[in-house]
């Protein structure tokens, strides 16, 4: 993939839509954009298929109703951006600031994340399951009705996350920190795989000892 990207050369400054539409429409193959300026720009409706965002600065940016199916993001500021009616099929987020992010309505089959910050996000609906989750920070994020069934969580962070309606069967959330367990929390990780001392915390909470 990386032999078929055009390399374009960042404009100074926060590049318009007007250079991003250049730089995709000159160009057959898909793009690299290596630390592009794109804070808080309207980028809807674009077609980033294959594309890669390098180093990029893209906070409170909208691609909303934008092809980014295959699309990689690699240690990107993509705090507060909006990815409404988007396709973000197979694409892949790397080592990225999300937090604030916004998903919905979003075709996400094969969606990556990879030591991302997700603090806050609105990811309502999305599904991790079978996957290897490692160091994803979805502290606070909204997780309604999200799919983490069978998936391995490994240094990632549900602490204050909402998980109303989540499905954790099989899952192994040893690796997670689930915030402050509680017994009434526990019918939301049914059938999932805890650790002693995460099923211990519970105990003591209750102010039960274990002989």
């Amino acid at each position: 993939m990386d032999k078929a990207l055009a390399e374009v050369p960042a404009p100074e400054g926060v590049a318009t839509r007007a250079l991003v539409e250049a730089a995709l429409r000159d160009h057959a193959a898909p793009v690299r954009f290596a630390g592009w300026g794109l804070a808080g720009a309207d980028l809807k409706e674009l077609d980033f298929h294959g594309c890669e965002f390098l180093r990029c600065r893209a906070a409170r940016a909208d691609f909303s109703a934008c092809d980014l199916g295959e699309a990689r993001f690699l240690s990107c500021d993509l705090n507060n951006t909006v990815c409404r009616r988007t396709t973000l099929s197979s694409a892949l987020f790397r080592d990225c600031k999300l937090t604030g992010l916004l998903i919905v309505s979003a075709a996400t089959i094969g969606l990556t994340f990879e030591r991302c910050l997700l603090v806050d996000a609105q990811l309502q609906g999305l599904s991790f399951r079978h996957a290897a989750l490692e160091g994803l920070d979805f502290q606070g994020a909204d997780l309604t009705e999200a799919d983490f069934r069978q998936a391995v969580l490994t240094g990632c962070n549900l602490r204050d996350a909402n998980l109303t309606r989540a499905r954790f069967e099989g899952a192994d959330l040893r690796g997670a920190d689930l915030g402050g367990l509680q017994l009434a929390d526990a019918p939301r990780f049914r059938g999932a795989i805890i650790s002693r001392q995460q099923a211990a915390e519970i105990v003591s909470r209750l102010g039960l000892k274990v002989a």
